[in-house]
Formats: structure tokens, sequence, C-alpha cells
């Protein structure tokens, strides 16, 4: 493609003014437009940036070659459905679509109209995750957290769609074995939605993944733990940093033998880490992976190749997700659990030691009559 990319933001909400600063940084391409049906909104965004402001996304399809969609969660396969039939490359912020089924009809679509369909799974340019080299080989369990204090938006999904996705795609791209089972279990705290969730998926692989979030957290945190014939890997996204352990031939062929080592295991640690667990911390030079991730997208037009994150990934991790949102929903948290006893929405049952109103405002050392 010989002239710059002409490129929409359709969103102007938090991410769609990042994408709106970034998208211009990225050579080949050029922000020309910003759709929002919040008028103010997107006018504020679009004085920003000098370009034009459109309440109907459809009314800058004849003039665009490519858009980014940071629209809400429920308008993505919609949006995206009109725009990949138009011809328009697009990137996705994630989750790829709310329904399972939306996602897949929308990475099938882009793939056979030869359109780049990438989805906004930033943590895959995370240069914590991109420095796992050997250590994201054959990986047999993973282990991660992520928390957030009370964001005030995206609350139109759940935090299974919000946060704990990024681990999920993740730990998708690790391996392409198909999932054995879920479990899960999840609690509304402020929200109609699911706001703290747990997961564990096991694949036919033989690897299990145990995932942990939070959007109602005091103290944020973005870290993976993975253990692999490497070794084990401990990432900090948000610093970033990764920490390696990597065992001897001997750990890892299971010939060491302890009582052969040693008398004293007590006092055996530092001749353990120093002959058979080699420890090593690497603080990573930070980058801007949204940057990162809309080159990508640029490149991927212009090369015909597909983006890291493509459409069938993104519709992947939404299948799973989905999966782990019914088992949340069918999580029964009493024995002979009522229909409110159930999923993230349940109601607590009162303790039959509970005081009642009457014993609870009774003089103390003296028992209501």
């Amino acid at each position: 493609m010989n002239r710059e990319l002409r490129v929409a933001v359709i969103g102007a909400g938090h991410l769609g003014r990042i994408h709106a600063k970034l998208i211009s940084q990225v050579d080949g391409a050029r922000l020309v437009a910003v759709c929002d049906p919040v008028q103010a909104a997107c006018q504020a965004v679009a004085d920003t940036h000098g370009v034009v402001a459109h309440s109907d996304y459809r009314d800058v399809i004849e003039d665009i070659d490519a858009a980014i969609i940071a629209a809400p969660t429920d308008y993505h396969a919609e949006i995206a459905s009109t725009l990949i039939k138009a011809g328009k490359h697009l990137m996705v912020e994630k989750p790829l679509a709310a329904e399972s089924d939306d996602a897949r009809r929308l990475a099938l679509m882009a793939s056979t109209r030869n359109v780049v369909l990438q989805v906004g799974h930033v943590e895959r340019f995370n240069p914590a995750f991109t420095s796992l080299e050997d250590f994201g080989v054959d990986v047999k369990y993973v282990e991660a957290t992520r928390a957030s204090r009370f964001p005030g938006r995206c609350l139109d999904v759940g935090v299974v769609m919000d946060l704990m996705i990024h681990d999920l795609d993740l730990v998708l791209s690790l391996t392409q074995s198909a999932v054995r089972s879920i479990s899960a279990s999840g609690i509304s705290v402020v929200s109609d939605h699911e706001d703290i969730a747990e997961a564990r998926i096991e694949f036919e692989c033989g690897m299990v993944a145990n995932l942990k979030a939070s959007r109602v957290s005091p103290l944020p945190a973005r870290d993976m733990t993975l253990f692999s014939p490497a070794g084990f890997a401990q990432i900090d996204f948000g610093k970033p940093s990764l920490a390696t352990v990597r065992a001897s031939e001997t750990l890892t062929t299971r010939q060491f033998e302890l009582n052969e080592q040693t008398e004293n295991p007590l006092g055996y640690a530092d001749a353990l880490f120093s002959e058979h667990l080699h420890c090593e911390v690497n603080e990573l030079q930070p980058r801007n992976a949204i940057l990162d991730e809309l080159h990508d997208f640029v490149i991927s037009i212009e090369s015909g190749s597909s983006p890291v994150v493509d459409g069938s990934a993104g519709a992947r991790a939404v299948k799973v997700a989905s999966s782990i949102l019914d088992a949340i929903d069918e999580r029964a948290w009493y024995s002979y659990a009522g229909a409110d006893e159930r999923g993230p929405l349940a109601i607590p049952r009162r303790r039959l030691d509970q005081p009642t109103r009457r014993e609870d405002t009774a003089t103390p050392g003296r028992r209501a009559a």
C-alpha cells in the first residue's frame, strides 16, 4: 500500500482517546475521524487531533481504510460485522465480542474476505511475556492474578471479560490443545456482574491454569507464574520484570537424590540454589504495549501477514471465557441451594447463630427477654 492508511477510531471513551493519540505515531497510518454517539466526548477527541467527528460510524465507511473499535463490548459484533462486510481492516479492543458465536462469526468473516482482524489483547506485547523464550515452551502449570481498584468503567461486562481475559489469552497462546475441563466461581460486589472470579482450566495436553481476577481490590496486581521443563518463571507485567529459576539437568531428569547430597536437608538451601537452581531477575525496559500493538496492526495490513493476536485467537479467548461464565452461573454456594443461592448474585444465608435485632441491641451482659 503506497499511501497512508486512513483510520477512524470508534468510541471516544478512555481507550478510544488513547488509540486516537497513538495511531498518528505509527508510520503509514493517519487518523481521519472519531465516531461516538456521545457528541461532546466525540467532538472533544476530534478537536484535539484536528479530525472530523461523527455520531454514526457508518458515515465514515467510504472515507477510511481501517478502524479501531473501542466502543462498549455489546456493540463490537454489530460494528465489526458492518465494517468487515465493507472490506475495512479492524483492530477491535478485547474482548472481540460479548458472545462466543458472534466472535467466531467475525473471525470467519474476516478470514474469508481477506481483511485483517486484530484483537486488543495488549499483554501479548508486554516485554515480560515476550521475553519468556524457552520458559514458555511445553508449559505444564500457570497461575495468574490480575486485580485493580474499582474502575467505574467497562461495567457492561464482568471481571472475566474485563480483566481475566488478558491472562486467559496469554494461557491460550501457550498451547493449541483443547480444553478438557473448567471449574470456576465468582461473586458480584458492586455491579450486576461478577467483580471477583477464579477459574481452573485443564487442557488435553496436561497443562493446568489457575486464574484469579478482581476489580474491587485495594491493591493492583498483574502477575503470572509458569512451570515448564526449562524451570520456573514469574512475570510482573506492571514493572515489567521476569524472574526465572532454571533447574539443573540432574533435577530435570529426576536423577537428584537428596539423601545422597546431604545429611542435613535443613542446611542445604544455599547449596541447592548455587548448584542446581540458577536464579535470574531481569528488570525490563517498559514499552508502550498499545503503541506496539498498533504498529503490528498497520504492518499486518501493509504486508498481508497475520497480526500477533488475530480474529481466531480472539474468538478462542471469548469461547473459553464464556465457558468460565457458565461455570460461575452454575456455582452453588450451599448444599441444596435455591435459585437465589447460585451464581455471582447469590444471596448469603443467614446463620442460625446470628443474633436477632433485639438480641443485638440488648444491654451488654444481659439477655433480652
